[in-house]
């Protein structure tokens, strides 16, 4: 195949995928939300959840982004070892970014740390940030994830003494949900990485928190339970939506982990706002596409 065609057809798909994670929340967790409105007792959580779905619904219905804050753009990209031509990946997903800042609109979020320069288009220095693993097969599908910065400030890593073991880990992740209290936009997903280096844990906790869908089980059933563990004891904080106090804190805890060293048991926790946005694209090697939530 032509490869400026397939250049372009991947460019059409990000830009679809993108458009889409910004203005409709995924049914998973709009199902979630109605859920705790429904059960929600605190009148004023109650109140600031009614609010989110109303937001929700109007966003879907002027075709605007559903939060002012559209983010940084996470690509999530599997990639066939058969696809047809992978180096123009890149340059197609990052030429995608600079069209949405301009046609849905995006607020560019992209500033350089040291002179804070910002380009005006969500691009810069490893932004939008790409993942790329290699699959069996010729397709390519990626996950796009508008990453907002208050959910994003409130993440953190923890290095308690790896003889702590499970004990730490919940230690770690309550410890996490109290100091963030109000500031990343609760009812939140926590993605809670185990294991690995510094870095590969807080890699993992936000592909839980932002990639797994809710309601779906973990495939360790340690961990599934662990989770289930975590969801009552965080949701007992009674920090409640957007911190007016309430049921529910958290819509979910999502725990992935990597074989670790010996000496250290990292832990990452990342959040993921009430506002989760993904979308995912699965481009085949004659440039047909489709987009999906």
């Amino acid at each position: 195949m032509n490869t400026r065609i397939l250049e372009e057809a991947i460019e059409r798909a990000a830009l679809e995928a993108i458009t889409r994670s910004v203005i409709y929340i995924p049914p998973d967790v709009k199902e979630a939300l109605k859920r705790i409105y429904s059960e929600e007792e605190s009148e004023s959580s109650r109140s600031q959840i009614g609010a989110i779905l109303r937001n929700i619904e109007l966003a879907e219905r002027m075709k605007r982004p559903v939060c002012q804050d559209t983010g940084i753009l996470l690509y999530y990209v599997r990639v066939g070892y058969e696809f047809p031509s992978i180096k123009i990946i890149e340059k197609s997903l990052v030429n995608a970014a600079k069209v949405a800042t301009k046609t849905i609109p995006l607020r560019p979020n992209t500033v350089n740390p040291l002179t804070g320069r910002n380009p005006g288009d969500n691009t810069g220095r490893y932004m939008p940030y790409i993942n790329i693993e290699f699959i069996d097969g010729d397709i390519l599908e990626f996950t796009v994830v508008p990453k907002g910065g208050g959910s994003e400030y409130v993440s953190v890593l923890y290095m308690p003494p790896p003889g702590e073991g499970v004990k730490a880990i919940k230690r770690a992740v309550v410890d996490a949900v109290l100091r963030a209290g109000p500031m990343p936009c609760p009812p939140t997903i926590v993605g809670v990485g185990i294991g690995g280096g510094a870095d590969i844990a807080l890699h993992i906790a936000k592909k839980a928190a932002c990639l797994r869908r809710l309601g779906s089980p973990n495939p360790a059933p340690e961990l599934d339970k662990l989770e289930r563990e975590l969801y009552v004891a965080l949701n007992e904080l009674g920090i409640g939506a957007m911190g007016v106090g309430g049921r529910f804190t958290v819509l979910a805890v999502h725990i992935d982990y990597a074989y670790r060293h010996p000496a250290i048991l990292p832990i990452g926790i990342v959040f993921q706002c009430w506002a989760v946005r993904r979308a995912t694209a699965v481009v085949e090697p004659n440039g047909s596409y489709k987009v999906f939530q």
